[in-house]
C-alpha cells in the first residue's frame, strides 16, 4: 500500500477545508437575502408569455412587501434574472378494448359406388362474440414553468428557485408560478432572519 507524501496529504487537507460546505453556501446566500434593499426584474428569456410573466411576477414580489422593486437597473443591490414558459395545449387519450371469441366445427361424410348412393347427415355448428369498445379524449391543458435567480454585483447567485403550475384554483398557472415564487422567497427570508447573529 503506498502512501501519500506528507505535504501532498496536507494539501489535500488544506483543499477540502477550503472548500466551503454545501450548507455553508446555503448559509450564506441566506444572510445575503437580509442586505437586499432594491431589486431589479430583468427580462425574462422563454417564449412570446416571458414578458406577461415578467409584469406577473413583480407584481407577486410587490405583493411580498420584502424589498423595492425598482426599474433602474444601476440603482439595484440584485438583479433577478430567469426564464419562463407558458403553454397551453391539448391533451389527447385514445383507448380501445375488445373482446372477440370464434368457434366453428363441421362433420360429415358421404359414400357412392355406381351400384349404390349413400350419403350421411353433415353436421355444422358455429359460435361467434364480439365487443369493441373505443373511447377518444381530448382535454385542454394549460402548463407554465419559471426558473429565476439573485445576482449580487459580484455575480454570484445568491438565491435561485423552479417553480411550475398546471394552474389553481382562482387564477391562471403564470400567476400560480410567480406567487409560489414570492412564498418561496418568503420562506428563505424568514429562514435568513432566524440565523444565529
Amino acid at each position: 500500500m503506498s502512501k501519500l507524501p506528507l505535504f501532498a496529504w496536507l494539501g489535500c487537507a488544506l483543499a477540502a477545508q477550503a472548500q466551503p460546505s454545501s450548507a455553508a453556501i446555503e448559509e450564506n446566500g441566506l444572510r445575503q437575502l437580509l442586505s437586499i434593499r432594491r431589486v431589479y426584474v430583468d427580462h425574462l428569456t422563454g417564449g412570446e408569455t416571458a414578458a406577461q410573466m415578467r409584469d406577473i411576477l413583480i407584481s407577486a414580489l410587490a405583493e411580498a412587501k420584502l424589498f423595492i422593486l425598482t426599474e433602474n437597473q444601476e440603482r439595484a443591490d440584485v438583479i433577478l434574472h430567469g426564464a419562463s414558459e407558458d403553454l397551453v395545449y391539448t391533451d389527447t387519450h385514445q383507448t380501445s378494448d375488445g373482446i372477440n371469441a370464434h368457434l366453428n366445427g363441421a362433420t360429415g361424410r358421404s359414400a357412392s359406388s355406381s351400384y349404390y348412393s349413400h350419403s350421411n347427415n353433415t353436421a355444422s355448428a358455429g359460435l361467434s362474440v364480439g365487443e369493441n369498445e373505443s373511447e377518444h379524449d381530448t382535454e385542454r391543458r394549460h402548463e407554465a414553468v419559471a426558473a429565476v435567480r439573485l445576482v449580487n454585483k459580484d455575480g454570484d447567485v445568491i438565491w435561485s428557485t423552479t417553480q411550475e403550475s398546471l394552474g389553481a384554483k382562482y387564477h391562471g398557472a403564470s400567476a400560480d408560478v410567480a406567487d409560489k415564487i414570492a412564498a418561496k422567497l418568503k420562506d428563505d427570508f424568514d429562514k435568513a432572519r432566524k440565523l444565529p447573529h
